[in-house]
């Protein structure tokens, strides 16, 4: 599978990822102390909704279109003030702007994307941005070359992978092994569709025979995932997430559950030990 992301952009998945990164992310701005993102497939970093790819599934209309009168007081409105904040509404923020919009002086956000035209479109969007980096190369590579930052102990690593490769969980299990391994300190964010339990379970339970401990999944289903031929949910991993997160989180899910009629919304977080 060739997966472009404009197609999808602005979907159910993007918003449960999105309003949960920003949740995570507010937690880095309550200390002083400098922090750093690693975004590994990044993506154009925006999206014009109103595109031939999107126009064409129009999963936008039933994601973030149900969103535009959401009430002040809702839990998603921390991450919808940082989507108003492209200052047109069919423009959709992909991770990397979102995360930009939160960086303060001493942070850094490093993109890594390596489809040359989509690279060089992301670097557009952040030319005149000195606190953002943009690479163009593989994302799981760059875990070793770009890891642990400079002068920074605090972080945050985001994986979003197209899942083009049959072998994508195996990967991710080598890539949660590798940032531990260089740095220990991160918040480890997975990005991860649901078609059929099986390859989730074993991903997560691979991950818990490695000795990966503090491990909080959070999954908004659309219908049953029974029919692995459909994307019928998506899910967030966080490995050491904040204290406060799965409150958060769970207040979020249930509220895009209402909103989008889907059939399920859990956020499980295992003991450390």
């Amino acid at each position: 599978m060739n997966y472009r992301h404009a197609y999808h952009a602005g979907n159910f998945a993007d918003c449960m990822k999105h309003a949960l990164l920003v949740s995570l992310l507010s937690h880095f701005l309550r200390k002083p102390a400098p922090f750093m993102v690693l975004d590994t497939h990044a993506g154009l970093g925006r999206y014009d909704l109103l595109s031939t790819e999107a126009e064409k599934t129009q999963e936008w209309h039933s994601g973030i279109g149900l969103l535009a009168d959401e009430p002040h007081d809702s839990p998603l409105t921390p991450w919808l003030e940082q989507v108003k904040k492209t200052r047109n509404p069919h423009v959709y923020p992909g991770s990397p702007l979102l995360i930009s919009y939160l960086l303060r002086e001493q942070d850094r956000l490093i993109c890594c994307e390596k489809h040359p035209d989509d690279k060089r479109k992301l670097y557009g969007v952040f030319a005149r941005n000195p606190a953002v980096a943009v690479h163009e190369r593989d994302g799981y590579e760059a875990l070793r070359a770009l890891l642990p930052p400079k002068d920074i102990k605090r972080g945050l690593v985001l994986i979003d992978p197209p899942f083009e490769e049959l072998n994508e969980f195996a990967r991710l299990a080598q890539a949660v092994s590798t940032i531990q391994a260089r740095f220990p300190a991160a918040i480890i964010t997975i990005w991860y569709p649901i078609k059929h339990r099986t390859p989730v379970r074993n991903f997560m339970t691979g991950l818990q025979d490695a000795g990966v401990r503090d491990i909080l999944t959070a999954e908004l289903l659309m219908k049953p995932a029974t029919d692995p031929g459909q994307l019928n949910g998506s899910g967030l991993m966080v490995i050491k997430p904040p204290y406060g997160f799965a409150e958060q989180a769970s207040q979020q899910l249930t509220r895009l559950k209402t909103v989008f009629h889907a059939f399920s919304a859990e956020v499980v977080q295992s003991v450390a030990q």
